[in-house]
């Protein structure tokens, strides 16, 4: 049956007509349920669920309340608002006729939290990472942020394979054991150090200034294998500083990357770098902007000179020598500033120091802190600066190095924050205090006292006075050792040091002179320091001298002196010493002169002079040249001089030769008699044997020279003739884990047939 064009069309309409009307009519019945709902007030809020939490208490993060309307967008914010608490696990809010029905989950409270697989780090370190504690809310925010704390840790530690899964243990009454278990992995080591954009320094040279360093089967007893993001930062420092040192003043790092292998196990670290122009020194120029302050006053204190090759630490030098000298001439407040200008067609750096008066500011008060066992008066005695002086930041300096030599710290931080005015300042110090006593057992070898063994017990800060304690005994096949001693080092609170020592030692001389020594004594000593390079120390010893166990073979001269013998002696010594470090300097130099006099009482009366000497040269990195030598003479006042007080040289002073070696000697016996003067001098060349830094073997070539001999006409039975010894050498010292070794090959050049030679000698010693 067929409907017409006219029919159909008049059908669509008609039913386009009724669903436009119901659609209005469900508009028209929503919007006025939704007006009634909004209309509707809030009669009651119910709380369900709540155990530990007050429902008052949840009531007060809602923000609708009893009496409002229903509002849809503030139940929404309602709803987040419990949520952000971190106190429930799951929310819901119902609307039941008129009443608001929040229904809620609290999260649980963590009973216990435990660390399982944790061998690397302990589980102290790792619960002060964390910030989750007992008796706290369980989130899971909280346990993942924590998680990633916990990888950060492990990572800086060089755990990058470091696994850390968090289980939770549901107990009664909604709490919860918390475990994190722990897969540490293996360390991820550093397989490759490279460089990139290095043309006049070799990757190997560079590697050698990075404290980052490649796996190697030799440096299983040091971390620096170990990838660690913060070594890293301070790699691209140190090749900054030492590109400056070597002229490179354009020198950058661009990026130092870490690449990480796909088993996790290893890291190629790649430093990206950009060497630039080398530049010279040219024009240095000062402009002082200080009445009554001449430029010509201040050249002469630095060392910079034109044409040497730009060097930052000699510019921070000469500030600091300048600093010094204006501080001199009585202006407190400076502020010195170099100024550069890179001539890059020439290849030359002008410097220009510009020098102007500085704020005026007064040191209000010092605030220490860190230090729960030290007393302040240790720290504060090593400040330059006290309470109300002009503020001096080469003082500051000076006074941070002071605290930091005292060895009592692992870490010192002093920085000047503005004070109650302007113009005062307060110096804010920040320790973390290190063990200062240590117990040590030895054990090893020496040419000299042949096998030994060693215990001692120290502490460099008694009671938190600074107070130095030490009690040293060695046993050996030919020497034994003990050695008590105390030293205050601020006597009557005043720079000056002053201590005590109580030793016994004994020599097995069966070898070189057919008897055998003791002494036993006390020893009294104080010094202070004159300037900062000059020192002085007093010194008022009295002991027993005693020589046994002769044979018949002995020497007749020294039959004689068989016996017991007191001595009261008073020594004094002035230094001078400006070497870079005590322990193993590369410049400067040091020369002493120390005068014993015998005879205050006791059987001894003698005067003995003894001057010592070195020099230290650097030829260039790891090449130093040492000069040194020793001289010294003993007269006696009115008596012979005891065979215990004389010199004896060789061995260690002069090498390739026995110990006493060298000298008088009897001439049927062989034995040494000692000399009444002696001299011995060195010139060593201390060079890198091509090995990697981590081996701690640094080898040295020598030439030794010295003499012994009387001033009295010798006895017939005598030979000693006073003529020059000489040797030449080399020989090595390796820093073991073990402790130091030392060995040496000399041979003598010139000698005596009656000289006692010695080519191979060792020193082996170890602590732990």
């Amino acid at each position: 049956m067929g409907v017409s064009l006219r029919n159909l069309s008049r059908i669509l309409k008609t039913s386009w007509c009724f669903f436009l009307a119901l659609t209005l009519l469900s508009v028209q019945n929503v919007t006025a349920n939704e007006k009634i709902g909004q209309s509707a007030v809030v009669d009651e809020i119910v709380v369900q669920g709540s155990q530990r939490i007050e429902p008052e208490t949840i009531k007060s993060y809602l923000l609708i309340r009893k009496g409002d309307k229903f509002d849809v967008q503030r139940i929404d914010r309602s709803l987040k608002s419990l949520f952000s608490t971190g106190l429930f696990s799951d929310v819901s809010i119902l609307r039941k006729n008129n009443k608001l029905i929040v229904n809620i989950v609290e999260n649980p409270v963590i009973n216990r939290i435990a660390f399982e697989g944790n061998d690397l780090l302990e589980t102290e370190t790792l619960k002060a990472e964390i910030s989750l504690r007992p008796r706290v809310i369980y989130t899971r925010a909280k346990v993942q942020s924590d998680v990633k704390r916990l990888l950060s840790l492990y990572r800086i530690s060089g755990r990058f394979a470091i696994v850390i899964e968090p289980k939770v243990i549901v107990l009664p009454q909604n709490r919860v054991d918390l475990v994190y278990e722990i897969s540490e992995g293996e360390s991820t080591g550093v397989q490759s150090v490279r460089f990139v954009g290095n043309r006049k320094f070799s990757d190997r040279s560079l590697r050698k200034i990075v404290e980052t360093k490649e796996e190697a089967w030799y440096r299983i007893f040091t971390t620096s294998t170990v990838y660690d993001p913060n070594r890293i930062t301070l790699d691209r420092e140190l090749l900054r500083r030492f590109y400056l040192t070597e002229g490179y003043a354009d020198f950058r790092v661009n990026s130092a990357i870490a690449e990480l292998t796909s088993n996790r196990k290893h890291f190629f670290i790649t430093y990206t770098i950009e060497e630039g122009t080398r530049y010279k020194i040219g024009d240095l120029k000062i402009n002082a902007n200080l009445r009554d302050l001449k430029p010509e006053q201040l050249y002469s204190s630095i060392e910079l000179v034109k044409g040497d090759w730009y060097d930052v630490t000699k510019v921070d030098d000469a500030i600091d020598a300048m600093t010094d000298k204006i501080g001199e001439l009585g202006y407190a407040f400076v502020d010195i500033k170099p100024r550069l200008k890179r001539n890059r067609n020439s290849k030359q750096i002008n410097i220009t120091f510009d020098i102007k008066e500085g704020a005026r500011v007064f040191v209000e008060r010092i605030d220490i802190s860190g230090n729960f066992r030290t007393l302040d008066k240790v720290i504060r005695r090593e400040f330059l600066l006290v309470e109300g002086d002009a503020y001096n930041s080469e003082k500051m300096r000076r006074s941070r190095q002071r605290i930091r030599g005292l060895n009592f710290f692992s870490k010192v931080k002093a920085e000047k924050i503005r004070g109650a005015a302007v113009d005062k300042t307060i110096i804010k110090v920040e320790v973390e205090e290190k063990s200062t006593g240590s117990i040590s057992v030895g054990a090893g070898f020496s040419s000299s006292a042949g096998a030994l063994a060693e215990f001692g017990i120290r502490e460099s800060n008694f009671l938190g006075r600074g107070q130095n304690v030490a009690l040293k005994v060695i046993a050996a096949t030919e020497q034994s050792q003990i050695d008590f001693s105390f030293t205050e080092p601020y006597l009557m609170g005043r720079e000056v040091s002053g201590g005590i020592d109580v030793f016994h030692t004994r020599h097995d001389l069966q070898d070189s002179s057919s008897i055998n020594t003791s002494r036993t004594g006390l020893r009294v000593h104080t010094g202070y320091r004159v300037a900062q390079p000059l020192s002085q120390n007093w010194q008022y010893s009295i002991k027993k001298s005693k020589i046994d166990s002769v044979s018949l073979s002995t020497a007749a001269l020294i039959k004689a002196e068989v016996g017991t013998k007191y001595i009261s002696e008073i020594g004094h010594t002035v230094t001078y010493d400006t070497r870079d470090s005590r322990l193993n300097p590369t410049e400067g130099f040091s020369t002493s002169l120390r005068t014993d006099i015998a005879g205050l009482g006791g059987n001894a009366k003698h005067l003995r002079n003894t001057v010592r000497g070195g020099y230290y040269y650097s030829i260039s990195d790891d090449w130093i040249l040492h000069i040194g030598g020793k001289t010294g003479y003993i007269l006696g006042l009115g008596k012979d001089i005891g065979f215990q007080e004389r010199y004896f040289i060789g061995g260690d002073d002069l090498r390739g030769f026995a110990t006493s070696g060298v000298g008088p000697r009897d001439n049927p016996t062989k034995d040494a008699l000692g000399g009444e003067w002696m001299y011995s001098g060195t010139v060593t060349l201390n060079l890198p044997l091509g090995l990697p830094e981590e081996f701690e073997v640094k080898g040295r070539i020598f030439t030794d020279f010295g003499s012994s001999g009387k001033v009295d006409p010798s006895d017939s039975n005598t030979k000693d003739t006073g003529s020059l010894r000489a040797s030449s050498g080399f020989g090595i010292t390796w820093r073991s884990p073990f402790g130091p070794l030392g060995m040496d090959l000399g041979f003598p050049i010139v000698k005596e047939n009656f000289d006692i030679t010695e080519t191979f000698r060792i020193n082996f010693g170890t602590q732990f």
